[in-house]
């Protein structure tokens, strides 16, 4: 019954998405993307694979693929020979990373229709297949298995209040059997795995530690950025939305003058950028203006309005403050972590995060309630700049032991590709 309730809902989803997406910016993006694609992969993949073995690589969206780019890179270092294939389920991740020069071919993936992860498979026929982190798709899953791929999940972790464990779950456990082996992050996951039967399973750790300590090897340098920072202590604000910026900016307006801000949106959203620097107290600029030739030196907020800077940022701050944790969920804390900043976010949703869990323990990284709280916060960081120091050694700390995911998965890979 759950099974025939998936598909119903499956077809649903598809008829709604095209529905709305003409009047949604961002689903209209994936409609048109997908518009045609299984007709246009029948009559040219084929060739742009050219017998070469097939390995597919699937993310969700563009903090998916960063997680899994580290296992990308390093197989096609042992498989140069292999044809790889990328797929995205959202175009956030598909329109930033579709001239990514690491696969051979990137797309959408087509809806989970029993038709369409037929059609797919059957074109593509994969060797091997990765899902990273949280994609679990039936259809493919099960056209996967007929097609003798070896499937692979990776940096996965698992909660017990995911429907997994439920009473009712046992159609969602069977998708985790289609699997030949599931990477997870912690033993509470290899534990709740067992627990149902599922003993294809085992501790690799986090892939996004080895991407995050590659970024730190090759950050950009930006002469522009250390102009802006001119000697001053800098706060790194990335991944911002609206919520965090409520909290920061009577913090930061407190602090003009002691502490320089470079602020990086999550979303570029230019009204909403306008409004915050209304109400900041400082002088503020935007990267763009930076880019055409406007000196930044002497201001005191710096607005990132593009995409694609953030991790090279971090080299030029003392502290940083990650967003997303007053809403949808605290946004990538390692990258600020890996270069030895101190961190801190909203004490609201960053439970799930293990990371952030684990730093907060350890003294690397703190969650603050309101503004009044991150003030003090700031305030002892700038007033005593070692105490930022040490948290900041903890965090690099803390990402230098995470590393090594990749290589783990990389060996399984290497045992069953024989």
């Amino acid at each position: 019954m759950v099974k025939i309730i998936y598909q119903v809902a499956i077809q649903v989803f598809a008829f709604l998405f095209r529905l709305v997406a003409p009047f949604n910016p961002k689903l209209k993006l994936g409609a048109e993307g997908r518009k045609g694609l299984l007709d246009r992969l029948r009559s040219t993949f084929p060739a742009q694979s050219a017998g070469r073995p097939v390995a597919w690589f699937h993310a969700a969206s563009l903090g998916e693929f960063e997680q899994g780019r580290p296992v990308i890179e390093a197989y096609r270092e042992a498989f140069p020979d292999h044809f790889i294939l990328l797929t995205f389920f959202s175009p956030s991740g598909y329109e930033i990373r579709k001239n990514y020069t690491g696969a051979d071919l990137i797309c959408y993936l087509p809806i989970d229709t029993p038709s369409n992860a037929r059609e797919f498979v059957q074109i593509t026929r994969p060797q091997v297949a990765f899902f990273i982190k949280y994609e679990f798709w039936f259809n493919y899953l099960r056209e996967l298995r007929k097609n003798g791929s070896y499937i692979l999940s990776f940096s996965t972790i698992f909660r017990p209040n995911q429907i997994f464990f439920k009473p009712y779950g046992g159609f969602f456990r069977k998708m985790l059997g289609y699997f030949d082996h599931l990477f997870v992050q912690n033993q509470a996951s290899v534990t709740l795995l067992s627990g149902i039967g599922i003993t294809h399973a085992s501790i690799a750790g986090d892939t996004r530690f080895d991407r995050v300590r590659a970024i730190a090897s090759n950050a950009r340098e930006l002469p522009e950025i250390g102009l802006f920072k001119s000697g001053n202590q800098c706060l790194i604000a990335g991944s911002v939305w609206d919520a965090d910026m409520q909290v920061l900016i009577p913090a930061l307006n407190a602090l003009t003058g002691k502490l320089k801000a470079i602020i990086a949106p999550h979303e570029i959203k230019a009204d909403e950028i306008a409004g915050w620097r209304a109400k900041l107290s400082g002088r503020s600029i935007l990267y763009s203006e930076v880019a055409a030739g406007q000196n930044p030196e002497g201001f005191d907020y710096l607005i990132i309005n593009n995409i694609g800077m953030l991790s090279s940022l971090y080299r030029y701050g003392n502290m940083a403050y990650i967003g997303g944790s007053f809403g949808v969920g605290l946004h990538n804390i390692l990258e600020a972590a890996t270069f030895g900043l101190p961190v801190v976010f909203g004490n609201k949703s960053y439970h799930r995060f293990q990371e952030a869990v684990d730093l907060i323990e350890k003294g690397g990284a703190f969650a603050m309630a309101d503004s009044n709280a991150l003030l003090q916060m700031l305030e002892r960081w700038v007033n005593n700049p070692g105490s930022a120091s040490a948290a900041g050694g903890i965090s690099r700390e803390y990402v230098h032991s995470g590393t090594g995911a990749t290589g783990r998965i990389m060996q399984k890979v290497r045992e069953a590709m024989r």
